[in-house]
């Protein structure tokens, strides 16, 4: 009996302490990835679905947070088809978000069925662009784009690209949009290192 007392208490430390379904449904994810087809275009687009649940919502629509979360899950997904992940490791590298904007068209209401479908879009030197878009299965809208900036650490894009394809891969053009917001990020950190004095210590 004292033993059944024990697991209980550990597990409620555990869920006090740590958001335990993240881990759970990242776990899911990746097993679920493992299993399906590689894709071998690196830059295709891949879909998963889901589902507005009574988790996911505040005001009967989903959670601004939650499309962040779910957006985390779909690269998860794409970067083991794809064979990023295996790449990076491979490499001795690893990958973090640098920025991410989102733009919300129409809320997700619970309940609602959606398509969530992300592809990388470009690379620089340094990191990976993607695209990832919410649309709904009711009415085909897209109801949120996201663009995020996948930064790559101890080694870089094309170094990756290489160890895929075993050659040399030209990057695709940046769309006007996507350029527009990279640029927004070049000033913002540019106006942050000023402030900071970080110009003034490297000269």
């Amino acid at each position: 009996m004292w033993w059944v007392l024990w697991v209980l208490a550990a597990l409620l430390a555990l869920f006090c302490t740590l958001d335990v379904w993240y881990f759970l449904q990242a776990v899911v994810v990746i097993i679920r990835a493992w299993f399906k087809p590689t894709i071998w275009d690196v830059t295709a687009e891949q879909t998963i679905t889901g589902r507005v649940t009574p988790h996911d919502i505040d005001m009967c629509h989903m959670n601004n947070a939650r499309y962040l979360r779910e957006c985390d899950f779909a690269r998860f997904s794409l970067y083991v088809r794809n064979g990023v992940f295996k790449a990076v490791r491979a490499l001795g590298g690893s990958m973090v978000v640098g920025a991410t904007t989102i733009r919300y068209r129409r809320a997700l209401c619970i309940g609602e069925g959606y398509e969530l479908r992300s592809r990388i879009v470009t690379w620089d030197e340094k990191a990976f662009f993607l695209e990832q878009r919410f649309v709904s299965t009711k009415d085909r809208l897209v109801c949120a784009v996201m663009y995020c900036k996948q930064t790559v650490i101890r080694s870089s894009p094309d170094k990756i690209m290489q160890h895929l394809c075993k050659r040399k891969v030209e990057c695709p053009e940046f769309p006007e949009d996507l350029q527009h917001w990279v640029n927004f990020i070049s000033a913002s950190s540019q106006a942050l290192r000023a402030e900071s004095g970080l110009d003034e210590k490297n000269k």
